[in-house]
């Protein structure tokens, strides 16, 4: 090999006095970019592990619910909670378990799963399904402020029809006829006209009079 001429030199040497410099560093950044890439994977396959397990206690909640026992479903609830209750399937568990509980008039059970929902839950259309079950449940407790409180959340456009109309169960039931009459023609103004759903809240508006 011929030798390097002075000018090729200079640049090996300089280029050796950079890497004498900077070239731990220039190693630790490619580590930390590979570990990082690996780690990535990592997570990746650890949540579609997760996920994967998540659904398997999923779907032992929904055989459950056929036992017709609140307690085995109850247990079947937690333990997906307490091991997967960072998963999109805690959420759900929880409103199903809060059904059951309702239907057994556990409503102290059912009370805890719906608020685990709303604080928990990263999918708006479940808390806010949990939110409107509870205010309704609070409604029939004659809890009216707690209920109005939950109702009165910021939700999507699309829950506004819902909203509106158990504002109008709250406000009836407190004898303030003219705040739930407005509340339900905002809920009829909301829903889809094909909804069968209209019918019954043109029912209750029929039944505040016509406020004349």
């Amino acid at each position: 090999m011929a030798e390097l001429d002075l000018h090729e030199q200079e640049q090996v040497d300089a280029l050796r006095a950079w890497w004498k410099q900077y070239g731990t560093w220039v190693i630790v950044a490619v580590v930390v970019a590979l570990l990082g890439f690996a780690g990535m994977q990592f997570w990746k396959k650890h949540q579609t592990e997760q996920s994967a397990e998540a659904a398997k206690l999923f779907t032992e909640v929904e055989r459950q619910t056929l036992s017709n026992d609140p307690k085995r479903v109850n247990d079947a609830v937690a333990a997906l909670v307490d091991k997967f209750g960072d998963t999109a399937y805690a959420p759900r568990a929880q409103l199903v378990a809060a059904q059951v509980n309702l239907q057994m008039r556990d409503a102290a059970r059912a009370k805890t799963q719906l608020q685990w929902v709303i604080e928990h839950a990263r999918e708006a259309g479940l808390q806010d399904t949990a939110r409107l079950k509870l205010a309704a449940l609070l409604l029939d407790e004659k809890d009216y402020d707690g209920a109005m409180k939950l109702l009165n959340a910021a939700h999507p456009e699309a829950f506004t029809g819902l909203y509106a109309d158990l504002k109008g169960d709250v406000l009836s039931a407190q004898g303030k006829v003219e705040e739930a009459r407005q509340a339900y023609k905002q809920a009829l103004d909301k829903v889809e006209p094909s909804s069968m759903y209209r019918s019954l809240i043109q029912l209750k508006l029929d039944g505040l009079g016509d406020g004349k």
